[in-house]
């Protein structure tokens, strides 16, 4: 009898050969047709909507009234997603895959693969197999051919998006990345609004250059001085400039295009992870905190200079430094985390976020979706309706054990 394994060399090819004259509206089909090869009578691909809050199908003509969006909590595709473990199951005799869809641990969606009770298909390793063979190739070629058409994008946007939240999007790194040494990991909100934060990282060679920034003000505006910053941070790393010199050519690149009234706020930092040591300037920002075995161990606030742009900063910003240990998490944050107010005037405030994050570490979350949920916990608190932005971003230096069990 043949077997879904039987025919994953020919669906793998197929995606393969297909994808060179693809567009991103010929995805759908291509599941299909690869989903065809190995027996399943139904493939589909989720993509994750910007909120994280639901999987939106992809979907052409012939699929477009027949699937529907699956909430990422409540369902099993929603716990593949959540969890980033294939999961099985589902309403309908049979067996159905639910397949996490990740670039290397940057989630992206789910892959849906449904076999009917007449295919005789046990969930047996060997379909396991196929489901994350097809769900890693899905993950290549949904990023390769979102550049070049707006399928994908449409579909993760349950709202309209403002035009400063548009560029500010178009600037972020992904989400998450994790390394056997490093994970970063940030979320944005409110996401179809977002103006003024951001975040940027990357990983070269022993050194996790990581940073956050807050554009002072709203709306355009603010995006364009954020944009400016990590664009003029981006430009100083890959030239080779020192921790202090990036500083400086930010601060000057915000000063002559914006003018001595116009700022942001600051922490650019590196992490050399053989030792752990962590080396930071901090630019009017709030300070990061040391989360170490369920609990905070240190706020890192002994040298906070001015903001970047205003003209102020010193002839020689003082670098700090903190080793960290094995396993320790560094949290990065906005202004309005913290201060994201109920409708009683309550703050969130910084002892509930640490209680958020620790609670949610303790739980065994991956750190993305740790960092999925305190962005809800913001917005819930907010009641949806954030008046400022809010950007968390986590940094954990990792040993060997925990790298294996960090997706």
């Amino acid at each position: 009898m043949r077997t879904p394994a039987d025919g994953v060399l020919a669906a793998l090819q197929s995606l393969l050969r297909s994808a060179h004259l693809s567009r991103a509206d010929d995805l759908p089909a291509m599941i299909t047709e690869a989903g065809d090869q190995v027996g399943a009578s139904r493939s589909v691909i989720y993509v994750i909507d910007y909120d994280q809050l639901e999987l939106v199908p992809l979907t052409d003509d012939s699929t477009e009234s027949s699937v529907l969006p699956l909430t990422v909590d409540g369902t099993l595709a929603g716990r593949a997603f959540r969890d980033l473990v294939l999961h099985t199951g589902g309403p309908d005799p049979g067996v159905t895959l639910w397949v996490p869809i990740v670039d290397g641990t940057n989630r992206l969606g789910v892959l849906e693969l449904t076999f009917g009770p007449d295919d005789e298909v046990e969930a047996d390793e060997a379909l396991l197999t196929v489901g994350r063979d097809l769900a890693a190739l899905v993950a290549e070629l949904l990023l390769a051919r979102a550049l070049y058409g707006d399928a994908v994008e449409r579909a993760r946007r349950r709202r309209p998006m403002t035009i400063p939240a548009e560029l500010q999007w178009q600037l972020l790194p992904p989400l998450t990345f994790v390394s056997p040494q490093v994970a970063v990991t940030g979320v944005l909100a409110p996401t179809t609004d977002v103006a003024g934060d951001s975040f940027d990282y990357a990983v070269n060679g022993d050194v996790a250059h990581v940073a956050i920034v807050d554009a002072m003000g709203h709306g355009l505006e603010a995006t364009l001085l954020s944009t400016v910053a990590i664009g003029a941070l981006r430009n100083a790393r890959r030239g080779g400039e020192s921790l202090v010199d990036t500083v400086r050519i930010i601060e000057a690149s915000i000063a002559t295009h914006f003018g001595p009234d116009k700022f942001v706020t600051a922490i650019v930092g590196e992490l050399d992870t053989r030792s752990g040591m962590w080396t930071w300037v901090s630019c009017g920002h709030p300070p990061a905190l040391v989360l170490r075995s369920g609990r905070v161990v240190k706020t890192l606030d002994a040298t906070v200079g001015m903001p970047l742009g205003l003209g102020l900063l010193a002839r020689d910003p003082e670098i700090a430094t903190e080793r960290l240990e094995p396993g320790d998490r560094l949290l990065l944050y906005t202004d309005g985390v913290v201060e994201a107010r109920d409708a009683d005037g309550e703050f969130f405030g910084t002892e509930r976020l640490v209680e958020f994050v620790i609670r949610e570490a303790a739980a065994g979350r991956p750190a993305a979706e740790t960092m999925r949920r305190v962005n809800l916990a913001i917005l819930e608190h907010q009641e949806g309706a954030l008046q400022d932005d809010a950007t968390t971003v986590m940094v954990e230096w990792l040993t060997d054990e925990a790298a294996r069990s960090t997706p």
